[in-house]
């Protein structure tokens, strides 16, 4: 057979080679079926028709599908180091970057070829012999920032500060000289955490922290009063300006000054003699290396023994993504999970049903993602010196792991693609912010099922799945049965349950003493209530007082009792701790709690069991003419206080009504729950009108263009009096508004009543507790998520890349609780 002369067969293949536009997304990273790089022993092929790339084993796949035959292959080796460089101590909460943690990355020298399939002809790359049209597209392909890297910025960070408005033209006043030492707030005791008021150089102390530390907010109030907007913390001035702690009051943010020399100078301060004796709000973040939860959820310091292979592979850090590494490394330790998209479904047959762009195809990028935690492929040790892999182990049993490789990690796969799929559709999980775990999960659910639609009987989400119904008791002695569906069961946490009172109180004596005395009160000697866990789910089937709750029986308000139950116990059963709380003045605080749980449960006695013989259901509506007086009235207070919190006044109604009046929480839920049903704007038969407040709806258009759903656009303008600025503040600070569980109607498509809890798992009573998502931080929106797992019959920390060998696992100190059904 003759020979094809390489450039020949280029040519005739030309129609085929695009050059890229600017709007063109191009893929040269990372492989759209597989975590394969261009480090991958194989390379990477970028098809150069729609610059989607593939790894070796995948890219004959493309050309099948779509019988494009040119491809640039991109192929990076490492580059020899002489020595292992020092390690700098990080001075900023960042990696990779300058002053932040040293990520010591491996340089590599990187190689360019045309390939021509089916035969893989390759033409080098650059050669002055390609044609023109092919010289134009790999320098284009080349020069642009690749789609993965535009979706995710590789660092952990806050964001950048900005020049402060506020600074250009500031108005000084007085004739107050501040001495280099020796400062009190003007107003309280504290001698610490003070800031200096850039207007009229007062000295007055922070805001006090969720736990109770910090000041006593006499700073933020004295912008209160007169409006000086800048201040700058005391302890954070030294020689390097650009360093120190300046804080705008009505930008609510830390600023940079660049007039800070000279509104210090007015005040007589000669920055450059001054020491540093204050943790800036950045470093104090940093600092939280060395506090107890974050070392004892890390199991930090604890010599902790990697692990390699099938399901044991670790989620790179795309910067504050550890609440999505976290939860999906437990999704993806479940059968339900397993079976869909990894033992069921090849990466070849996601592919061959994804559209043209597998990269926005939910279902090829969890078949990836789950190939890539599960197949073992990318959990190899990799040498901590010279960043050279070692030989993987063979293992006969499938599933079970690697011995480990002393000296050894491995670096994990970053999950880009599946994160910007599952954050399409969420304006918040599309940013570099850190998010509520649980809030992610739910949302992670919910597209699952709503991917499955078509197929509910593949549906791995109806695993979590459960009835919940909620009897009402009346005065009269009559009932009624409320149904929902849910993939969580949220509980509360009864500090008053606590079996550790007398230790409490006596450290409580402590701490009061040492306070008295300016003191504070050691990591090693603080004492946290502990609560069994059965006093939580106890908690939730308790009976509770229902006061005006309006009685169609009766046609008047009197105390009803409610009680809560579940009509089918799912095959995996979540739960979720309420660690965050709203104390009074709806300020959010994180419970310091610990929590005590068993290894085994048994709820079988939370079985809802249904209308009993004997009981007479509450009648649904009046006779005619009552039907006005019979609807169920919404409780004032507790539509009041929602409204307060800056949610609509008609979805408050609704949820007070749609919870039976029980109190505050229960409605927020509800709500928070059912937000995005299509009926909750539909008026309540009666008192609705005139309920939904005037707002401006060209602000709404502009929240809507900042990709925020419409209807938080309209609570947020309303809590926050109609300012844009203000109200997109109050978007991110109250996150949960826009949380919302898919929850099912329960009527078929026909309109006739089905049974909500039709169809889905059910079984016996007893779990075993297999997955634990714990937080460290002050807030949801803050701090760090870990995973452990129990795999193998051991318990494994998955801490973003790092998989290891648990010696301590922190039980009681979870966020979320991930138990299975114990068969039999």
């Amino acid at each position: 057979m003759e020979e094809i002369n390489p450039m020949e067969l280029l040519r005739s293949n030309l129609s085929r080679v695009r050059i890229p536009e600017p709007t063109n997304r191009i893929y040269k990273q990372e492989c759209c079926l597989s975590f394969d790089s261009p480090r991958s022993e194989g390379g990477l092929f970028v098809d150069m028709n729609t610059f989607l790339a593939f790894g070796k084993d995948h890219v004959v796949w493309n050309y099948e599908k779509t019988g494009n035959p040119v491809y640039l292959h991109i192929k990076q080796m490492k580059k020899l180091v002489s020595e292992d460089r020092p390690l700098k101590k990080p001075t900023l909460l960042a990696i990779g970057i300058d002053g932040g943690f040293d990520n010591n990355e491996q340089e590599y020298e990187e190689t360019h070829n045309i390939v021509i399939l089916p035969s893989y002809v390759t033409l080098p790359f650059p050669s002055v012999e390609l044609p023109e049209k092919v010289r134009l597209a790999v320098d284009a392909i080349l020069m642009a920032e690749g789609a993965e890297r535009k979706e995710q910025v590789a660092a952990w960070t806050a964001d950048k500060k900005q020049i402060s408005a506020y600074a250009m033209e500031l108005l000084q006043i007085g004739n107050v000289v501040v001495p280099p030492s020796g400062w009190k707030c003007a107003k309280c005791d504290k001698t610490e955490n003070l800031w200096l008021n850039l207007t009229d150089g007062m000295i007055l102390c922070g805001r006090k922290n969720w736990d109770g530390t910090g000041g006593n907010n006499h700073a933020v109030e004295h912008y209160k009063e007169t409006g000086y907007p800048l201040a700058v913390k005391l302890g954070t001035i030294t020689s390097d300006l650009e360093a120190a702690d300046v804080f705008s009051y009505p930008e609510d943010d830390s600023v940079i000054d660049p007039h800070l020399a000279e509104h210090l100078a007015y005040f007589g301060i000669d920055f450059s003699s001054l020491q540093k004796t204050e943790m800036t709000t950045a470093e104090r973040e940093l600092d939280q290396n060395t506090n107890f939860d974050w070392n004892r959820i890390q199991e930090s310091g604890q010599d902790v023994e990697p692990i390699f292979g099938p399901g044991y592979t670790g989620l790179v850090n795309l910067g504050n993504s550890c609440y999505m590494a976290a939860t999906m490394q437990v999704v993806f330790s479940t059968q339900s999970f397993c079976r869909r998209y990894y033992m069921n479904q090849s990466l070849k047959m996601a592919f061959e049903t994804a559209p043209a762009d597998p990269t926005v195809d939910l279902n090829m990028q969890l078949t990836k993602l789950a190939h890539g935690l599960l197949s073992g492929k990318y959990s190899l040790p990799s040498s901590e010196k010279d960043g050279t892999a070692e030989p993987p182990v063979k293992d006969t049993k499938e599933g079970t792991a690697t011995p480990p490789v002393k000296d050894a990690k491995q670096e994990g796969i970053p999950p880009r693609m599946f994160k910007a799929v599952i954050a399409a559709s969420h304006p918040e999980f599309s940013t570099m912010r850190q998010q509520d775990a649980l809030e992610f999960f739910l949302h992670f659910i919910d597209q699952v099922e709503r991917s499955n639609a078509a197929k509910p009987e593949l549906d791995p989400s109806r695993s979590f799945k459960f009835g919940v119904e909620e009897r009402i008791l009346c005065s009269s002695g009559k009932v009624a049965y409320n149904k929902r569906l849910d993939y969580i069961l949220s509980l509360n946490i009864p500090l008053h349950e606590a079996t550790n009172k007398q230790e409490l109180e006596a450290f409580n004596k402590i701490k009061a003493e040492k306070m008295s005395e300016g003191k504070d009160v050691s990591s090693d000697e603080i004492v946290r209530p502990r609560v069994p866990l059965e006093a939580c789910l106890a908690n939730f089937a308790a009976p509770e007082e229902i006061r005006d709750f309006y009685s169609s029986a009766l046609k008047a308000k009197t105390t009803a009792l409610k009680t809560a139950g579940l009509t089918s116990f799912p095959d995996y059963l979540v739960l979720h701790m309420r660690k965050f709380v709203m104390e009074a003045g709806w300020v959010p605080k994180k419970l310091d709690v610990y929590i005590d749980v068993p290894d085994i449960i048994d709820i079988s006695h939370m079985r809802s069991k249904g209308l009993q013989p004997g009981e007479e259901l509450l009648p649904e509506a009046a006779p005619e003419g009552e039907a006005e007086s019979s609807q169920p009235i919404a409780d004032e207070a507790i539509v009041a206080q929602l409204a307060s919190m800056g949610f609509n006044q008609l979805h408050c109604q609704k949820a007070a009504i749609n919870t039976s009046n029980a109190g505050v929480e229960e409605a927020m839920n509800w709500l928070l729950s059912h937000m995005d049903d299509p009926d909750i704007d539909a008026p309540i038969s009666h008192g609705a009108k005139g309920a939904e407040a005037s707002v401006d709806q060209s602000a709404v258009d502009t929240l809507v263009s900042f990709g925020f759903q419409e209807e938080i656009a309209r609570m947020a303008l309303k809590a926050s009096g109609g300012d844009i600025e203000k109200a997109t503040d109050w978007i991110f600070n109250n996150p949960n508004a826009s949380a919302a569980s898919a929850m099912d109607t329960n009527t078929s498509s026909n309109g006739t009543p089905t049974p909500v809890d039709a169809g889905l798992p059910d079984g016996g009573g007893r779990y075993r507790l297999f997955g634990i998502v714990s937080h460290i931080g002050t807030s949801t929106q803050c701090g760090h998520y870990v995973a452990h797992i129990l795999k193998d019959g051991r318990w494994v920390i998955f801490n973003d890349a790092k998989v290891a060998a648990s010696i301590n696992p922190p039980k009681d100190m979870g966020y979320l609780y991930f138990f299975e059904r114990i068969n039999g």
